[in-house]
């Protein structure tokens, strides 16, 4: 599949075995729906380049490309799972947008195009990869310098286990049983400690928080909470 072994099959896998459900806005998938708005917002507010080339490794069904792309981006979306992809791109073509969709790695991309992206999307990804820190540095040499580098994912804490996976996966079902492995979680000094390695300064940072009550989200800034949003720049 790849020259790079940065992946685990298991996490492959489980997105094949979903990808017919990531257009289901009713399904295990909704959430992802329901807090893209935020999550495009976050991305684009700081974004000043004219219809910047966008990378989005992790792309999974393009609910995040497809967004950027409506939002005047000329996006790449690159995924490892196939099945997925496939349901990326049948989506996209219903909606006549024009994505760049390609089962590669971010370690490919960044060895090919050096060095090509305006800003890179690594939303809900890292956690299922076993070198997090592998994938930080392709997208920072996948960045063009000025760049923006947005990364979102789990804080590894025992309340996001109560709430992410437990809570997430198996009382409110947000997301499909068995989406998470705490373990693999990333807290938020490790994401920055990786991304200042490889060249990306911190800018921001932001938690999307739930109000089970209320069933809504919203975008806490400077907060490390359990879902939490990165942004640096290539200097």
């Amino acid at each position: 599949m790849t020259q790079f072994n940065n992946f685990d099959n298991k996490e492959i896998d489980k997105f094949d075995n979903v990808a017919q459900i990531w257009w289901d806005l009713k399904g295990e998938m909704r959430t992802l729906h329901v807090i893209n708005p935020l999550r495009t917002r976050f991305i684009t507010e700081p974004l000043t380049v004219p219809s910047p080339a966008i990378l989005d490794v992790g792309c999974g069904g393009g609910i995040l490309a497809e967004a950027l792309a409506k939002a005047g981006a000329r996006v790449t979306g690159i995924d490892l799972s196939t099945a997925s992809i496939a349901a990326a791109r049948h989506h996209a073509q219903a909606q006549g947008l024009s994505i760049d969709y390609r089962v590669v790695s971010a370690e490919e991309i960044a060895a090919s195009q050096p060095e090509s992206f305006d800003a890179i999307t690594c939303m809900e990804m890292l956690e299922h990869v076993p070198e997090p820190q592998k994938v930080i540095a392709a997208c920072a040499h996948a960045l063009k310098p000025g760049g923006h580098a947005f990364f979102s994912t789990i804080n590894r804490t025992p309340k996001a286990f109560l709430f992410a996976i437990v809570g997430g996966e198996y009382i409110l079902r947000l997301l499909p049983r068995g989406t998470h492995t705490y373990r693999m979680l990333i807290r938020p000094g490790e994401l920055k400690e990786w991304a200042r390695q490889n060249g990306l300064e911190f800018v921001r940072l932001a938690s999307l928080m739930y109000n089970p009550i209320l069933n809504t989200w919203k975008v806490a800034p400077d907060k490390e909470d359990v879902n939490y949003m990165a942004h640096f720049i290539k200097r």
